[in-house]
């Protein structure tokens, strides 16, 4: 899927960690607006990619990281610099929070749940429909995003067309 625009007033940006990073926008009802993947290549590029990102996205209030490490910190210190909200948080919670019990057995089996998932929270959310399969750093991210929503009490829980 090529790079979309961020849209406009995103309030709270999930982010699936890694080298091939997942990036998903939501407004303050809990609703998707944009996600995509991106392979950043190495660390100095997503270091240059984490501050850019959050510099041409001023109506950004939260910032949500799933994963650790030395990549958790350099999101964190960019969204600090921006006096934004930031989570760091570990897969298990918003699994914990999100799937069921048999689609937690494995991280296989979380990660083909997460796609079923982050597809239903596109349609929901009214958001652009991918082009293809989604890879599973953008599925995650979509999924932490809906769970963060949650958290946040921007939604009363996860709605009942993404649960089915």
């Amino acid at each position: 899927m090529p790079p979309s625009p961020i849209p406009p007033e995103p309030t709270l940006l999930a982010v699936d960690l890694g080298v091939r990073t997942g990036l998903a926008f939501f407004d303050a009802r809990g609703r998707l607006l944009s996600y995509r993947s991106q392979n950043l290549g190495s660390r100095a590029r997503l270091k240059r990619a984490a501050h850019s990102l959050l510099a041409e996205t001023p109506e950004l209030e939260r910032l949500v990281l799933e994963g650790g490490g030395n990549l958790a910190e350099l999101w964190k210190a960019a969204g600090l610099r921006r006096d934004l909200r930031v989570r760091i948080m570990d897969a298990g919670v918003w699994r914990r929070g999100l799937l069921l019990p048999r689609e937690r057995r494995s991280g296989a089996l979380a990660k083909e749940a997460a796609d079923a998932y982050a597809r239903r929270i596109i349609t929901w959310s009214e958001a652009a429909n991918p082009k293809g399969k989604l890879k599973h750093d953008v599925a995650e991210a979509i999924c932490i995003g809906l769970w963060a929503c949650v958290e946040a009490g921007w939604l009363d829980g996860v709605p009942p067309e993404v649960r089915r």
